[in-house]
């Protein structure tokens, strides 16, 4: 009650941030008659003006209202579009480091040019975030203009775009991409060996739009680039064979974790079927630590059949598996399943089995996105998820109040007793609203109810259209007819995000097919027709009472539901949302219905009769929000295991990065040499130990292993005045010596090179292997609980213990290596050139062969003249001392197609 009147009497913390924007509007306001009498040249010509300000050391919180000023000039002449004052706010708070929440219509796209623009002056580049790929490039290609006009680049980035095209976007003033593609690009740049191959150049500002479904939905799965490992298929068949077999009793499943455990039952099933398939050696249980590997398999096997549905959380396309974004309803092209589970539900649908993969480098999109030292966001939803923000970016929540009040009407939830029932009701209630020529916007969960729900609108003569993953394609086109009279779409939950639903369809769009469909006429007279046609669609619309938002399901989440209800009622249009739901839903039947449906059965619902009440809705959000509790908390705890590793991959990805920008790293590689040195004297001779008790013979081996060195260590023990530091100071001498001669002998320019591919070459080896070994420890961690010691810290203490190790084997095997490289000697170049020829030979026989096939013997000796032509006067190929001085990356002379590095110019 005190709440409610404070908050009558001050304000809410968020009315207080609007009021704040407020005079800042204002100043943008009265600055727009100045920046009106500019001409184009004139707002370019301010664009230079600000950068110089801006390198001069003035804040871009003082330039924010001119800048602001001039964005909204270039989009009226660029779109002939007004920004509204509610669009300048919302750009004022992602300028801030801010989500901007604003409803469905009111213009994000838009307003985050504002930002961008302003951000973009410091000349440190702006990266713009879209959910998918025809976003990014619809955005890229729709806000150049403006940016164009006010003198920026705009840059798109795509997956498999060419490399040099891909770093140009990266350059560009202000680049769009998908948040997996940003992420993927910076695994890419930290595998790379040269600086002028990476893409990203700094990771300043974000502006992520649609941030709920990028920073909270999506944050649970990490990004991975793996490469193949060994191919396991005929197991993951095997155990599929077995798992029909088993019974309700063998095993338990907790939905709301979407886990199942073997029951001990289950287990003694398993072992005795195992054992007689010859999976499981025969006296082996499956409690056996050698057993590790086929109690994965099995369990991976159960969840593939238990806990996955075909057509909800994966379709079967082409043979391939592809998986479904549970949030958004789009497939997930090239995302598979770890750990083993993508190849278990291959195995279930009979489809080809791909091998699994081994994780080469991995980063979650939560500890990609706080790389940037800003960050902002836009949605329509992320009130309900505020808390996490805040915790885990540092990101405030601002409502955005709507330019035009909102008049959609919100009904009460009906809830039914069963499935049969609701849908049922649905079908009757599509069917009114088609009848007077209302359009409606249907939302289902999953593709099996999507298609399930058209056959029963085919059945009573409703035409519609169905959108869902198998339909992604024609995701705009569809969304645009959404808004038609009459119309009546079948959406999952992706519906539509990111294109309108205009009242009486998309004008464009059907201005578009009209003009396809009439090559012949006069574009504008179609245009004008078809116009005000629209006109009076829209109006015939808006008396219907606007799009109905007809939910079939209430979702875990409470943003997934208001994403769905906000596609309606926007910029002020009429329109109205209602939820239809039974006993039988998903949400309803885990969260406690049993007791719901004694309380239903007691009153004595007859069949088809809803409950209709503000209490059901009430108890739902509840249930709704404690769900939504579950899972941050679950992110929360996957985020802090993740942040160990992070650490660690700054550290790699930061000594790569200096590595590529030193031009000699003989200082590196000599200190690492002399750590080694102090290592194995510390093993051989410790300190405090006497003479007699050195192993000067595990010394002298270890000399000529690790160091390459055969110097008489052996008698150094018998010498007087012979300490450690003596020890040391002759390897490190010896070694010093060898490296100086194999400088000599290769050349300074020539070592540099060595030096730095095999430090690279080992970081990204000895990293993998410990991407591994901490991806093994993580599955394992859990257990300590049971003896009382907390896993987070198990994990830090050991994760830390392990990086330790990586660095001291890195050292040590660069050194090895370095000790170990030498040039080639001429008898080992003989040999080589020997097997070139062989080499060559073949492929001159595999050429003649070919080529006589194509155009007779007879032409295939002329092209084989012309093929092998000497370029130089008194040239050999088989006479290394005729070819001149070839570049290291140029075909090798001797004809073997190879590059000359690796060939005839090979280090050994």
């Amino acid at each position: 009650m005190l709440g409610k009147l404070a908050r009558k009497v001050f304000g809410t913390p968020n009315d207080r941030k609007i009021k704040a924007t407020r005079p800042v509007v204002a100043q943008i306001n009265a600055l727009e008659d100045e920046f009106e009498k500019l001409d184009d040249a004139g707002l370019i010509a301010k664009t230079e003006e600000f950068k110089k300000r801006v390198a001069d050391g003035e804040s871009l919180d003082k330039l924010l209202p001119e800048a602001f000023a001039n964005c909204r000039e270039a989009a009226k002449r660029a779109l002939g579009l007004r920004a509204y004052d509610v669009q300048l706010m919302g750009g004022i708070f992602l300028h801030q480091g801010n989500i901007s929440e604003m409803k469905t219509g009111e213009g994000k796209t838009l307003m985050a040019t504002f930002a961008a623009y302003l951000n973009a002056l410091t000349g440190r580049g702006v990266h713009v975030v879209t959910v998918n790929d025809y976003l990014a490039k619809r955005d890229a290609e729709w806000m150049s203009n403006v940016y164009g006009a006010l003198g920026l680049t705009t840059g798109v980035v795509y997956p498999r775009q060419p490399d040099d095209e891909k770093k140009q976007a990266y350059d560009a003033d202000i680049t769009y991409a998908t948040n997996n593609e940003l992420g993927f690009d910076y695994l890419r740049d930290n595998m790379k060996s040269e600086l002028k191959q990476m893409s990203q150049r700094d990771h300043y500002f974000a502006i992520v739009d649609e941030v709920d479904s990028i920073l909270v939905d999506e944050a649970r799965t990490p990004l991975i680039i793996s490469g193949p490992a060994d191919d396991r298929s005929d197991l993951y068949v095997s155990i599929d064979k077995l798992i029909p077999d088993l019974s309700p009793e063998h095993y338990s499943v907790d939905e709301k974790t979407r886990n199942v455990t073997f029951t001990d039952e289950g287990n003694d099933f398993l072992e005795e079927h195992l054992q007689a398939r010859g999976l499981l050696p025969e006296g082996q249980s499956l409690y056996d630590p050698e057993s590790t590997t086929i109690v994965h398999h099995v369990n991976q096997g159960l969840r593939a059949h238990v806990l996955f549905t075909k057509d909800k959380d994966y379709i079967v396309r082409d043979g391939e598996v592809v998986l479904i974004d549970e949030f958004t309803g789009r497939m997930m092209a090239g995302r598979r399943l770890s750990e083993g589970l993508h190849q278990a539900i291959e195995a279930k649908e009979g489809c080809n089995i791909q091998p699994e993969n081994v994780t080469l480098a991995s980063v979650t999109f939560q500890n990609y996105f706080r790389l940037y030292e800003k960050l902002g966001g836009m949605t329509g939803t992320a009130a309900t998820e505020a808390e996490e923000f805040a915790e885990i970016y540092g990101l405030g929540v601002v409502e955005v109040p709507t330019n035009r009040p909102v008049a959609r009407i919100d009904e009460d939830d009906k809830v039914y007793r069963t499935g049969k029932e609701k849908f049922e009701a649905i079908v009757e209630e599509v069917k009114q609203a088609h009848e007077k020529g209302q359009p409606v916007l249907v939302g289902t969960t999953s593709i099996e109810k999507s298609e399930m729900l058209s056959q029963m609108l085919k059945a009573a003569d409703l035409p519609h259209n169905v959108l869902n993953a198998r339909q992604h394609e024609q995701e705009a086109q569809i969304v645009a007819d959404a808004g038609k009279l009459g119309g009546v779409t079948i959406a999952t939950n992706m519906a539509g995000r990111g294109t309108d639903i205009k009242l009486g369809g998309n004008v464009e769009f059907k201005i578009m097919e009209a003009i396809a469909a009439d090559p012949e006429g006069d574009p504008e007279a179609i245009r004008a027709r078809i116009e005000e046609e629209h006109t009076a669609d829209e109006q015939a619309v808006k008396d219907a009472g606007g799009l109905f938002v007809l939910a079939t399901e209430r979702h875990e989440s409470r943003r997934i539901d208001n994403q769905l209800r906000g596609r309606s009622g926007r910029q002020g249009d009429p329109g109205k949302s209602s939820f239809f739901l039974s006993l039988e839903d998903d949400l309803m039947r885990i969260f406690g219905s049993e007791r719901l449906d004694k309380v239903l059965s007691s009153l004595g619902m007859k069949e088809g009769e809803a409950i209709i009440h503000p209490w059901v809705n009430k108890s739902l959000e509840r249930a709704q929000a404690k769900v939504e509790g579950r899972n941050f908390d679950i992110r929360k705890q996957l985020l802090k295991f993740d942040d160990v590793m992070n650490d660690q991959r700054k550290v790699i990805f930061s000594q790569r990065r200096e590595i590529m920008e030193s031009e000699d790293l003989s200082e590196i590689t000599q200190d690492m040499r002399h750590e080694v040195i102090d290592e194995l004297v510390d093993i051989y001779a410790p300190d405090k130990s006497y003479a007699e008790q050195w192993d000067m013979e595990g010394l002298y081996g270890a000399t000529i292993e690790k160091l390459g060195l055969d110097i008489p260590v052996m008698g150094w023990a018998d010498e007087d005045g012979v300490d450690q530091d003596v020890i040391r100071e002759r390897l490190e001498e010896a070694s010093d010596k060898l490296m100086a001669d194999k400088e000599e002998a290769f050349g300074s320019d020539t070592m540099r090179q060595i030096e730095k591919q095999f430090l690279l070459q080992t970081i990204d080896g000895k990293w993998r292997e410990h991407l591994l070994t901490l991806e093994h420890l993580r599955s394992v961690v859990g257990f300590r609980g049971y003896a009382q010691r907390d896993p987070l810290n198990e994990y830090k203490t050991e994760a830390f213990q392990l990086f330790e190790n990586l660095l001291e084997s890195l050292r040590e095997q660069v050194t090895t290596q370095l000790a170990q490289v030498r040039p080639m000697t001429e008898e080992e170049q003989r040999a080589m050139m020997a097997e070139m020829m062989q080499q060559q030979q073949a492929q001159q026989a595999a050429l003649q062969q070919q080529a006589a096939q194509q155009a007779g013997a007879e032409g295939a000796e002329t092209a084989l003249a012309g093929d092998f032509e000497p370029l130089i006067e008194g040239f050999d190929e088989n006479d290394p001392s005729t070819w001149g001085n070839p570049g290291r990356n140029d075909a090798c002379p001797c004809g073997s197609g190879k590059k000359f590095k690796h060939c005839h110019g090979r280090l050994a």
